[in-house]
């Protein structure tokens, strides 16, 4: 048995730390963009179907 398999069996490999609140954050911001996403076509609709009501009278 070669001591380079010894060796590579005997590291250990760290998982990485996950930081709870910047996923919060990030979370946070893509709802916050989501939601004036949604605003802004919402608004974009009413706008189009108030203009076309006003053209056809």
């Amino acid at each position: 048995m070669s001591t380079e398999s010894l060796n590579r069996t005997s590291v250990v490999i760290e998982t990485p730390r996950v930081n709870v609140d910047v996923l919060k954050q990030r979370l946070a911001v893509q709802k916050k963009k989501d939601k004036l996403k949604r605003t802004i076509i919402f608004s974009t609709v009413c706008l189009s179907l108030g203009a076309l009501t006003l053209l056809a009278n």
